[in-house]
């Protein structure tokens, strides 16, 4: 077997690319045995015990920037954490390692550093973060999300910088019936558009309040909506069901919601725009203030430059903005279809496959030389 580290995590964002990807490995090479590597305190935590994948989980801490005092527990969780690595290594020495960015791939990708063990990474946002960027020279190859990250990335070699699009679950093929998919919400078959309201896995309050207020004042005719609230907040939004709008706590399987939906608004994380291209669907996107570095802002401004989409940040989020974006879109079908094509152009819904054959013609050259 040869053994392929996955190292990031904290967020979904950090976390499923590497799944994703770990997946497409196996599917191609069966004799390839991914091993995930990230922090106790992040969503790993929760999501790999759910998979097939054996993993190591480290007292690792970001950077605190705000609040210096804290990064005491990072020095601690780091050294901690290294010995641990060399554990694992010292058990069975990876062939190569993949980094999927946050705080969590940092500590593997500078031990695979220190003891030449091959790395590549895989760039999520349109502005690369701390760790994408300090690995990058190192890296035989990253895998962009954003073709725009290059130029904030030092190249290993001419050529290593490569636009794969963002490692996802493809749609099904052939895509699922819309009119099929409309009819399983309830909705009429034809007529009108289906909006989908998607603030990630755990919703969005903000989001979720300028909906609420929109529905209230009254939205445009022939408009149905799929709106997921988030678990947390659900409850605050669940009496709004009508037969227009569908209020769900958690949408899973989306497949179901992204068959149905004509647009959406949604963050503007880079997994959620990859998915949402994946089926064609053009995003008005509020991103999230708060997100590290604020990518998800640069990451708007990007699509919405691309003209796969609308940048509407969440200082101007509200109920007349919400209800003025989606009336002027649904009485301009040439510029929706615009948005459309936009989207459908940013779409790499088999990146998965790509990288996964990308790193085993690397792992075949290492295995050579």
């Amino acid at each position: 077997m040869t053994r392929v580290v996955f190292a990031g995590g904290g967020t979904g964002g950090h976390l499923y690319p590497g799944i994703a990807i770990a997946r497409a490995l196996v599917r191609a090479d069966p004799s390839i045995e991914p091993f995930f590597v990230g922090a106790r305190r992040g969503i790993e935590r929760t999501v790999l015990p759910t998979t097939e994948f054996p993993h190591l989980l480290l007292d690792l801490h970001p950077l605190y920037r705000s609040a210096i005092w804290k990064n005491a527990r990072t020095l601690v969780g780091a050294v901690t954490s290294w010995r641990h690595i060399g554990r694992m290594v010292k058990q069975e020495r990876p062939a190569m390692v993949v980094g999927t960015g946050g705080y969590a791939a940092g500590m593997m990708l500078a031990y695979a550093t220190v003891h030449g063990i091959p790395m590549v990474q895989q760039a999520g946002d349109s502005l690369p973060g701390l760790t994408a960027r300090a690995f990058s020279k190192r890296s035989r190859e990253i895998y962009l999300n954003f073709p725009e990250a290059a130029a904030a990335l030092k190249a290993h070699h001419p050529g290593s910088l490569i636009d794969t699009g963002a490692p996802i679950e493809p749609p099904p093929e052939p895509r699922p019936d819309r009119a099929a998919a409309r009819v399983r919400w309830n909705f009429p078959a034809t007529g009108g558009h289906v909006l989908l309201v998607y603030g990630g896995s755990q919703g969005s309050l903000a989001i979720n309040r300028a909906v609420a207020q929109w529905i209230d004042r009254g939205l445009p005719d022939d408009l149905y909506i799929i709106w997921g609230t988030g678990r947390a907040t659900h409850a605050q939004f669940a009496h709004l069901e009508s037969d227009r709008v569908r209020v769900r706590d958690y949408l899973s399987p989306i497949a179901d919601a992204y068959a149905a939906t004509d647009i959406a608004i949604a963050r503007a994380g880079a997994m959620t725009t990859a998915e949402l291209f994946a089926w064609g669907i053009p995003g008005v996107l509020v991103p999230l203030p708060t997100a590290a570095a604020d990518h998800q802002t640069t990451n708007a401004a990007t699509l919405e430059k691309a003209g796969a989409a609308i940048h509407l940040p969440q200082s101007r989020l509200t109920a007349e903005s919400l209800d003025q974006t989606i009336r002027g879109l649904l009485d301009a079908p040439a510029e929706l279809r615009r948005l459309a094509e936009g989207a459908a152009r940013r779409a790499r819904p088999h990146a998965a496959a790509e990288i996964a054959r990308r790193i085993i013609a690397l792992l075949r050259e290492t295995a050579r030389t």
